[in-house]
């Protein structure tokens, strides 16, 4: 009668631990799931930035065609962040620096686009113009709300994969930790303002 409370006993550890098991990996897979979306999401309103992009140009081309040096660096910029592209599988911190110093480019000719349309009172005034302004803000908060969500689903994800006992079920199934979005190099320092 004893060894059968003992081989009940052992039958029961391994039914619970492997049924720990499977609910900690279905967790982990969730998680990871949860991850590839928000980096979906952000992929997404980059893309819309760079949609919006071509539209800004031609208005701005119509009022300021002496300003091509400026115009040519933001669709170069354009270019090269559509080029750059990171698959969620395969997002290494190197490669997630890489896209930034990308989409950085765009935000900095960008922000050289807007700052030349002070010279232009008529474009300023333009409905075109006032409109596709107002969606590249409205996409820029959009980036950084979803940039913001990515980082917290994969906090909370690296965090649940580097805390025993799921640290032994996500080592087993491959489950690697993922990098966040940082800030941008000398976004330390407040821009300078000239008038």
């Amino acid at each position: 009668m004893k060894k059968n409370w003992k081989i009940i006993t052992v039958i029961a550890v391994i039914v619970i631990a492997v049924l720990y098991s499977i609910s900690t990996y279905n967790s982990l897979v969730s998680q990871d799931e949860t991850v590839s979306t928000a980096w979906s999401n952000v992929e997404n309103q980059y893309q819309r930035r760079a949609d919006l992009i071509p539209n800004l140009v031609n208005t701005v081309k119509g009022y300021a065609a002496h300003e091509k040096e400026t115009l040519d660096a933001v669709v170069s910029a354009r270019a090269k962040a559509t080029q750059n592209t990171v698959s969620i599988d395969d997002l290494t911190p190197e490669k997630l620096q890489a896209y930034q110093r990308a989409q950085g480019e765009i935000g900095a000719a960008l922000g050289r686009l807007l700052a030349i349309t002070e010279n232009y009172p008529d474009l300023k005034a333009n409905e075109n113009f006032q409109a596709l302004q107002a969606q590249l803000e409205g996409t820029e908060n959009r980036i950084s709300v979803e940039r913001r969500k990515f980082n917290e689903t994969a906090k909370a994800y690296n965090t649940t994969i580097r805390r025993f006992p799921k640290n032994i079920i996500a080592g087993l199934f491959g489950f690697e930790k993922r990098p966040y979005f940082e800030a941008a190099e000398g976004s330390e320092k407040a821009p300078e303002v000239k008038f």
